[in-house]
């Protein structure tokens, strides 16, 4: 794997800078998780996903962190091939979790605010349950695939990953084949899904702040715009620092700064969403409080 430094004393201040962040995700994460749970209040839609969330969230920092601070550690930059292929299997599929748990979310919020007298039929828990199985379930097949078709692919162009953790295009760098044409057709088929899911959250989000907007009451703007714009800034997060990632023409595509925008998409986003979502929501603040 590429490492962040090869000074010693630059080694141990990544190290102590992933273990910060990594414990403040923990935290962040874990609070919401036990409050959601303990808290009978909390016991609705909009927070049984925001409990999801925080379970992928949880996962997907898991993922690559600790890897990363021991090989900072331990000044080592090795990875087995079988840790390679969890690691990739495992973060494709949080990170294909998140995006459909958020596009999810946002599906919620639309019915919130734009059907309130059929949130309880369209949203029930059997119909919640359903839904964060849909996402779990549909990511999980997803991985297989992609994970399947990454390591299947014959590599000899020596054992560089050009990134701190596991990523199926630095994956596909090593490739001594034309086989790596079907993981890219795969890829692409994946982006066009992906963009189908963010111009549904676009669409959804047009007609939520439509909606907001005709009220007639500024204590029920204010309860919707603070329900929305948690969720709002997270998928903006979420989706802006992807495209980046991958949408970003090759000429700016060089290690130290697709080490950057790795951290930004992969670290970051698990981190700052528990802040986000407890920021404006006060029954989230009070149950944190009791915990």
């Amino acid at each position: 794997l590429l490492a962040f430094a090869d000074t010693r004393e630059l080694q141990l201040l990544h190290f102590t800078l992933f273990l910060g962040i990594y414990l403040a995700a923990l935290l962040g994460n874990g609070l919401i998780i036990t409050a959601v749970a303990c808290d009978h209040r909390l016991h609705t839609p909009m927070y049984f996903f925001l409990l999801n969330l925080s379970f992928l969230d949880l996962g997907f920092i898991s993922t690559i962190v600790p890897k990363s601070m021991a090989n900072s550690l331990w000044d080592t930059r090795a990875i087995s091939y079988s840790g390679c292929a969890v690691q990739v299997f495992v973060f494709v599929f949080l990170f294909a979790g998140e995006y459909s748990l958020l596009t999810v979310m946002c599906y919620d919020r639309y019915v919130a605010i734009c059907k309130p007298l059929h949130y309880g039929t369209l949203m029930g828990p059997r119909a919640c349950v359903r839904m964060a199985a849909a996402a779990w379930g549909t990511s999980f097949l997803y991985s297989v695939l992609h994970t399947a078709n990454t390591f299947s692919i014959p590599l000899c162009q020596g054992n560089r990953v050009d990134q701190f953790f596991c990523e199926i295009p630095q994956i596909l760098k090593l490739s001594c084949s034309d086989s790596y044409l079907r993981e890219v057709g795969l890829l692409a088929v994946s982006a066009c899904v992906a963009f189908g899911c963010f111009i549904f959250i676009v669409l959804s989000y047009v007609r939520i702040f439509t909606a907001v907007l005709r009220m007639p009451s500024e204590q029920g703007r204010h309860k919707a715009f603070s329900t929305c714009i948690p969720h709002l800034v997270v998928v903006s997060l979420f989706v802006s620092t992807d495209m980046f990632a991958y949408l970003k023409p090759p000429s700016l595509s060089f290690p130290a700064l697709d080490m950057v925008v790795a951290v930004l998409y992969s670290v970051v986003p698990p981190t700052l969403n528990p802040l986000i979502y407890s920021m404006r929501n006060k029954e989230l603040k009070d149950a944190l409080r009791k915990v």
